[in-house]
């Protein structure tokens, strides 16, 4: 009955611009491909593919990179390849993804200039974009209704934080995302929770993250001259695969300062930061 309701969860899911919701398909995995899911239960320290760690409390539970894709697969969605690891209660009634992206060293110099307006317009874009392509495997589409929590840079502990609001047959549901900037790349921690318990889970989830830690070598204070530093800033973080149609929501004044200093060309660059996103 846990794994079934897992399920259920799972398939309201995963990427910044809530890409990753699907229902069809559930039925023809009433088996359970996730029964050979390894589950680590609290209390525990769980690794994140090496690049850091989190602890996980009593009455919790957590999977590893491969057993995140097993759950992204029977759930209907694209795994990103990038998983490291997935967290939830034992009651399966939210949980929370975490995806490591060795993009490099993100300079934070757009903390005081991310418009969440703009960014809102991109992820709505893409977002329709994506429907088509549910649609055509009969998947119900998405609804982008707007911010739960407008995009926010702590420049203290280098966290990126917003969540969306998203309706998929009538049922709303939250992505709340937070990014941790690191010396080598991103952990990416997706929440995906009903809109209806969002205040009850919220402070518990921000409190499990406190646990969150980056090896030794990963940290974001470690940086040292001369390591690979990520092409793109915060406003891509938020946007993702969003990027290839920036310049129509007014972002290409943000996306045409990193390419002019990649020296990269414009569609060579959009189409990177959509493949890196591995999203339909």
């Amino acid at each position: 009955m846990k794994q079934a309701r897992f399920l259920t969860h799972i398939t309201l899911t995963l990427s910044i611009i809530i890409l990753g919701f699907s229902t069809g398909g559930l039925a023809q995995y009433e088996a359970s491909p996730i029964d050979g899911v390894k589950w680590q239960e609290g209390s525990s320290t769980a690794d994140l593919g090496g690049i850091a760690q989190l602890w996980v409390p009593f009455g919790y539970v957590f999977a590893d990179g491969d057993g995140a894709r097993v759950l992204m697969e029977a759930a209907g969605n694209q795994p990103s390849n990038e998983e490291v690891g997935v967290l939830s209660p034992t009651a399966f009634d939210w949980f929370v993804v975490f995806e490591f992206s060795d993009i490099g060293y993100v300079k934070d110099d757009e903390k005081d200039d991310l418009d969440a307006d703009a960014m809102l317009e991109v992820i709505r874009a893409s977002t329709e974009q994506a429907n088509e392509w549910r649609k055509e495997r009969g998947f119900a589409p998405i609804t982008l209704l707007g911010w739960e929590q407008k995009p926010h840079y702590n420049e203290s502990t280098h966290n990126l934080e917003w969540a969306t609001r998203g309706m998929q047959e009538a049922e709303i549901t939250i992505n709340h995302n937070t990014r941790f900037l690191g010396r080598k790349g991103i952990i990416k921690a997706t929440l995906v929770v009903g809109s209806e318990n969002l205040a009850h889970v919220l402070p518990g989830y921000r409190e499990h993250l406190q646990s969150f830690a980056f090896q030794p070598g990963y940290r974001y204070a470690e940086f040292l001259q001369g390591d690979k530093i990520a092409k793109y800033g915060l406003t891509a973080l938020v946007v993702g695969a969003g990027a290839a149609v920036a310049a129509k929501a007014g972002l290409f004044k943000y996306l045409w300062k990193i390419l002019a200093g990649a020296g990269v060309a414009v569609l060579g660059f959009l189409k990177w930061i959509v493949g890196r996103r591995s999203s339909p």
